[in-house]
């Protein structure tokens, strides 16, 4: 599998405590329809640390349920212990997924070795194209290039890397170190153009469960040489975009802003909280000045 393009990291609705299996439709049916090229459920915006693994498993069955071939699922199913992130990976697999996304391991903090032996180890195991995903703010390392380089050479269907570390210096640090062809998905959406300037080949994007065919023109445009109109865009939706991302931690926000606009609850698992009076207003603020709500 070829990761480019643009992947939507799908948040989980939820109502009275359960997933909200029509809520879960209707946003992956606004997904297709804004252009995507494919979803990741049950990632970092999916409130992954939150389900158990019966829900887990049912959020990726879910989607490829709902997708119906017209996009590829590329399932979250990376954990911070090997045994449970193959398990998932696993059952992603015999339920039809088209790839998987394999966060770095969070609280453990292992060695560059035991990240390059628990990626070997989710590999080996599975036939399904991996994404490996280093995002440090999250779990306190990253995946060093010379790490993502050698699980290329070693594991044939290790074949991407979403990179969410915020630096566009890491971007052309793996472009140096990767093969041709290997595939660098941006991790930031704020960070899309200057990422796929220096040679990423596509997003895994927030933003796009609001605005599925503002960030799929934006991505297409970057893909396509076309920088001018790239940024046209990238200006107009940056405070959007960036505001997303910082009124409270995601998924907070983007849950939130898809709630104001009435296609599901606004509900949260503990230990993600409710926003703050203040940060609400200034998100319906916000919203507002871009017709959304």
């Amino acid at each position: 599998m070829n990761f480019t393009g643009i992947h939507t990291a799908l948040i989980t609705p939820f109502r009275d405590g359960k997933i909200d299996t029509a809520a879960f439709e209707a946003l992956i049916e606004r997904q297709i329809a804004g252009g995507v090229d494919g979803i990741v459920p049950v990632g970092t915006t999916g409130e992954s640390p939150t389900l158990d693994t019966e829900e887990h498993i049912e959020v990726i069955r879910l989607a490829i349920e709902f997708a119906k071939g017209r996009v590829k699922v590329i399932a979250g199913t990376g954990a911070n212990a090997t045994a449970e992130a193959i398990a998932l990976t696993k059952a992603a697999e015999e339920l039809g997924a088209d790839g998987t996304l394999q966060v770095c391991p969070y609280y453990n903090k292992p060695s560059q070795q035991g990240l390059y032996l628990h990626f070997k180890a989710i590999a080996d195991s599975t036939s399904l194209p991996v994404m490996l995903y280093s995002v440090p703010g999250r779990s306190s390392i990253e995946i060093a290039p010379e790490t993502a380089a050698s699980l290329a050479a070693d594991c044939k269907n290790i074949t991407a890397i979403k990179e969410a570390g915020g630096s566009v210096d890491r971007v052309n640090q793996l472009v140096q170190a990767l093969p041709d062809g290997f595939g660098i998905l941006c991790g930031d959406d704020p960070l899309t153009l200057p990422f796929v300037s220096c040679g990423a080949t596509g997003l895994v994007s927030v933003a796009s469960n609001l605005i599925p065919g503002v960030m799929s023109k934006l991505t297409g445009h970057c893909l396509a040489g076309e920088f001018a109109e790239a940024l046209t865009l990238q200006k107009q939706y940056y405070p959007l975009v960036r505001g997303l991302m910082s009124l409270d931690v995601n998924p907070v926000p983007i849950k939130t802003a898809v709630s104001l606009q009435g296609h599901c609850s606004d509900e949260l698992r503990l230990p993600l909280a409710p926003m703050s009076d203040e940060n609400l207003a200034a998100l319906r603020i916000l919203l507002k000045s871009y017709n959304l709500i």
